[in-house]
């Protein structure tokens, strides 16, 4: 069997226990980024499994997105990473 060479961990392992390994992460041609695919960036990104540079370099992301992506996860979990639940939160 081979094994492509990678930079940085194959996997890690989250604080509720579950394995993330590369194979877990979107593609990177990904388009539509629904609230599940934006939380598995941003946990791969903060546990580890690929930088933040990769992060935005593979996806074509902003900061400024990854970043609000980041703080809605943190402040509301993956309800907050909805498009509708930040238009909510903008028209209170």
């Amino acid at each position: 069997m081979y094994l492509r060479r990678i930079a940085g961990p194959r996997m890690v392992t989250l604080p509720d226990g579950t394995v993330m390994t590369q194979a877990d992460l979107p593609p990177a041609d990904t388009r539509r980024w629904v609230a599940r695919r934006k939380a598995v960036v941003v946990a791969a990104v903060e546990h580890g499994l690929i930088t933040r540079a990769e992060a935005l370099r593979r996806y074509a992301l902003s900061e400024e997105e990854l970043d609000g992506w980041c703080r809605a996860l943190r402040a509301h979990g993956a309800e907050g990473l909805k498009v509708t639940a930040s238009r909510k939160s903008r028209q209170l």
